[in-house]
């Protein structure tokens, strides 16, 4: 895939309302071509592309993060969302937006301390280990062998 260029998002939406103010007064394609190419300083190619990219971006508003025109090589699959003109292909590029799941307490989580292997959860008194009266007290209660 080979990069010809990109258009940035507001520079689209932008068009988008010109586009569609002069469409209202019921101008030709051809008019509202050389006056996106005069409001924007476009000319040539760019400008080719620059309308066909807000065509495509007209399709796509919601999230629109750039349109991008590039050429594909023989073999190289189409990506998905691209609209073929001429030999090039324009891309929207969506920004993809997480979205938080409830944690739900009821599944899959066992009480506190059960995670690692069943031991007993709690605070420890020592990072050390047992005390000597501790060691005493638990050998107490072990019954002997």
């Amino acid at each position: 895939m080979k990069n010809i260029t990109e258009f940035a998002p507001h520079l689209l939406t932008k068009a988008i309302t010109t586009k569609s103010a002069l469409a209202a007064e019921g101008k030709t394609p051809e008019e509202i071509q050389t006056h996106l190419g005069e409001s924007f300083k476009m000319e040539g190619d760019k400008l080719k592309h620059f309308v066909t990219a807000v065509d495509v971006a007209a399709q796509n508003p919601q999230n629109l993060r750039r349109v991008l025109v590039v050429t594909l090589a023989e073999g190289e699959n189409v990506p998905h969302r691209a609209t073929k003109v001429e030999e090039h292909y324009y891309i929207p590029e969506l920004l993809v937006t997480a979205t938080a799941k409830p944690q739900d307490d009821s599944k899959g989580r066992k009480g506190p301390g059960k995670g690692r292997g069943g031991k007993p959860g709690g605070p420890k008194s020592s990072p050390w280990g047992l005390s000597p009266e501790e060691k005493a007290a638990k050998n107490k209660g072990a019954p002997k062998a």
